[in-house]
């Protein structure tokens, strides 16, 4: 019987970042987690950093998450910024496309489900999600600052476990819904709980 903490560890991002960011959490940069030899069956999916887009929500869910033993690893995506091209043509945005390298969709589909952390403009919201789930067959948590509903995905197009869209574009799957998380701010306690029960929900820990 063992009494104590479990040893994790995190091999860390293969090059340096380009962009804005503290630390480690610069875009374009990957953190493969093990526990032993077992690699990590979650993976969380973060924005490129920018002036809006601080992945400091992301550090507080992870850590959150290995506190309740679960081991992710963390994607920081390059092209993270605005909506991803024909997602909602008549509005602006901010920077650059969202876009997905190939490299970034066969890391996302080795894991069981992603946990997605978005921002607060719905139709980016919205966009960003159905671009990583199109062609990564996974489940999906999608954390993010602005309300969104099951069915405003379902009307994109995206698969969800709720309901079914009339045209299916998506290989992966959208299982849970978290909002009120705020980008580059503190995330509450409340809201790493609801996280951590949300993806255990999904995965089996035995």
């Amino acid at each position: 019987m063992k009494i104590g903490r479990q040893t994790q560890f995190v091999d860390c991002r293969e090059a340096m970042g380009i962009g804005l960011g503290g630390g480690l959490a610069q875009r374009g940069t990957v953190s493969e987690g093990y526990c032993g030899a077992k690699k990590s069956d979650v993976i969380v999916i973060s924005m490129s950093p920018s002036t809006r887009h601080v992945t400091k929500p992301v550090c507080e869910i992870t850590a959150g998450l290995r506190r309740e033993g679960i081991n992710p690893s963390v994607l920081v995506l390059d092209a993270g910024s605005s909506a991803p091209p024909g997602a909602s043509a008549s509005r602006g945005g901010f920077g650059s496309h969202f876009g997905l390298k190939f490299e970034e969709i066969d890391r996302i589909s080795k894991h069981k489900l992603c946990i997605i952390h978005l921002g607060n403009v719905k139709h980016h919201v919205v966009g960003k999600a159905k671009a990583i789930l199109r062609y990564a067959p996974i489940k999906a948590v999608v954390v993010c600052q602005c309300p969104v509903t099951f069915e405003d995905f379902a009307k994109a197009g995206v698969r969800t476990r709720v309901m079914s869209p009339e045209k299916p574009e998506t290989l992966g799957e959208v299982v849970e819904i978290v909002t009120d998380v705020v980008r580059g701010q503190n995330c509450p306690p409340k809201k790493i709980d609801e996280i951590c029960m949300k993806v255990k929900s999904h995965m089996d820990w035995r």
